[in-house]
This record gives C-alpha cells, sequence and structure tokens, in this order.
C-alpha cells in the first residue's frame, strides 16, 4: 500500500527518479478506484440497455451513480498532478528528460502516431531504469553505483 501512496506523498516533486514498481502500484491504485466507482453507478440502475433506443424511458440515475461518479471524479482531480509527476519521474530514471512525456502526449493527438506513441510510452514505463546514478539523481533500487566492479 505504501508504493501505491508514494506518489500522493511526492506531489509536486518532478526530479528525480521512481521505480518501476511505484509507477504500477500507482496505476493500479487508479484502476481499483475506477472499478468501485463504475460499481456503484451500476448498482444503482444505470444500465447500457437504456440507451439502446428501443424504449422511450429517460436515464435517472441514483444515488449510486452519482456518488461513484463524484468518486471517479475527486479521484481524477487529486491524481492529475501525481500522474505526471512519476511518470516524469519514470522517464528519469530511463535517463530520458520530461518533455519526452510532452511530446508523447502531443503526438498522441495525431490519430495514427497516436497508437504508437502510447505502445511507446507503454514500452518505456515498463523498462527497467539506468543501473547506478544518471543526471537525475541516484538509482531508485538502491544498487550500488556502477563502477563499484571497474
Amino acid at each position: 500500500m505504501e508504493w501505491m501512496i508514494l506518489p500522493y506523498k511526492r506531489y509536486f516533486d518532478f526530479s528525480g527518479r521512481s521505480r518501476r514498481k511505484e509507477y504500477w502500484m500507482f496505476t493500479l491504485l487508479g484502476l481499483l478506484v475506477v472499478l468501485v466507482g463504475v460499481g456503484l453507478m451500476f448498482s444503482s440502475g444505470f444500465s447500457l440497455d437504456q440507451f439502446d433506443g428501443s424504449t422511450s424511458q429517460a436515464f435517472e440515475p441514483g444515488a449510486g451513480f452519482w456518488i461513484g461518479a463524484s468518486l471517479i471524479g475527486i479521484f481524477w482531480l487529486a491524481s492529475v498532478i501525481p500522474g505526471i509527476a512519476v511518470v516524469i519521474r519514470r522517464l528519469h530514471d530511463r535517463d530520458m528528460s520530461g518533455w519526452w512525456y510532452l511530446g508523447l502526449i502531443v503526438a498522441g493527438m495525431i490519430p495514427i502516431v497516436g497508437f504508437i506513441a502510447s505502445i511507446g510510452l507503454l514500452v518505456l514505463m515498463c523498462l527497467d531504469g539506468t543501473k547506478g546514478p544518471n543526471r537525475f539523481g541516484e538509482d531508485p533500487k538502491g544498487q550500488a553505483s556502477s563502477d563499484v566492479f571497474a
């Protein structure tokens, strides 16, 4: 659980490096919150059958719908800045500038290139960071420096 909330402790920290574990546990937390919110939304009678066009019955959301939607909205607002920060620190762990993230976001707006940029970002988030210190700081895994055996 500590890895899930670590990006909130480092809320506006865009410097340094982050491990893959920190990024993926933060992503898992986001997925779990969204699943709970959607579960609340569907538990109050929300159904996709209401949008098939065959009935004239209007959609009337219940209390669970609004609680789930509010949960997702508040979580998103609280997680935007830490989400950007943890991605930038992951790029720093790969010895890449955080400006690459902006470039990948802009590339994501182009129809076919966006799909390729999204896959590229996913691959970068899965790759291990550089061993030892780099220009953005010490290795977050705490491994000995790379020149120990030199």
